[in-house]
């Protein structure tokens, strides 16, 4: 028997040798599934609030001593998994960039970053965030300069958290050259239609497609909950078939592409409302996910 991966848009099917027969109607993608450990995950920190809790020294902003990062295909593709399954559980979403008054080091941006995520974490209530770095490459001014890319579930007072973003940045020595320079773009917020299960994957997807920078920081990172999403289950080659008899009658929205590999075959999926309605194995997984943290651990809204 073949054993079919499937996420969003994407089913890999495996050759009998490989598969593994114990995997069957499994769900994976969430970080419940790791090892699991003595403390829970909703009281452990996350990797931005223990950066905070670390005192910057001096020799923190010389970038030679941290390995330089870059986002792997492997990564791209989760990224674009765990946005897709965020969309899936809240429907009004905004896509946020974040960019610098000044030169900055990878180092300083995303202790600004932790900074402002970390304020609007404890004045919003169930603040959820993935965000992605990206270098400038079109800034003449400051080249190669690092930049954020958030979706959140978010509706934004933009004067409000403009003025907290450019304030931030100074607290941490981040000024512009003229002092009275404050520009607008510099906190860019749009409202995205998650009813477009397609679109929400792709407002992330074309800045990291092509990213091909290297960082001396993270180059993305997302909140707890939305660690938690599941975005992979594991079928029989029944998933595949129904997809096929959609194609056949002409009501997939588009083709099958199938690629062959050595132990596998790819299959690129057409992805809209009629194909998403057979990842909902996904989605009723993550609604339970979703409520799982207790409501006194979610931060309250203090707007």
């Amino acid at each position: 028997m073949r054993v079919l991966k499937n996420t969003y848009g994407v089913s890999i099917g495996f050759i009998p040798k490989v598969s593994r027969l114990s995997l069957m109607n499994k769900l994976t993608g969430s970080s419940l599934d790791r090892k699991v450990k003595e403390i829970p995950d909703y009281l452990e920190k996350d990797p931005m609030e223990k950066l905070l809790e670390k005192p910057l020294k001096i020799d923190e902003y010389d970038e030679s001593i941290y390995e330089l990062r870059s986002m792997s295909p492997r990564t791209k593709a989760k990224i674009r998994k765990k946005v897709i399954a965020f969309g899936r559980q809240s429907k009004k979403l905004s896509f946020v960039t974040l960019t610098f008054l000044n030169k900055v080091t990878d180092r300083q941006a995303i202790k600004v970053l932790g900074a402002f995520l970390d304020n609007v974490s404890k004045r919003s209530k169930d603040f959820q965030y993935l965000w992605v770095a990206e270098k400038q490459s079109k800034n003449e001014v400051f080249k190669d300069n690092i930049h954020f890319h958030l979706i959140t579930n978010k509706f934004w007072n933009i004067t409000r958290w403009w003025t907290y973003w450019l304030e931030v940045q100074k607290t941490q020595g981040i000024v512009p050259r003229d002092e009275n320079y404050k520009p607008s773009s510099a906190f860019d917020v749009k409202v995205v239609s998650s009813n477009n299960i397609k679109g929400v994957g792709n407002y992330i997807t074309k800045y990291i497609t092509k990213n091909t920078g290297q960082y001396r920081c993270m180059v993305w990172n997302c909140s707890r909950k939305i660690s938690q999403l599941y975005t992979d289950f594991y079928s029989d080659m029944i998933f595949l078939t129904q997809l096929e008899k959609l194609e056949q009658a002409d009501q997939l929205g588009g083709k099958i592409q199938t690629y062959k590999q050595e132990y596998c075959s790819v299959h690129l999926i057409p992805l809209n409302n009629i194909t998403s309605r057979l990842y909902n194995k996904i989605d009723e997984q993550n609604k339970i996910v979703w409520k799982m943290i207790p409501k006194e651990k979610i931060k309250g809204d203090k707007i």
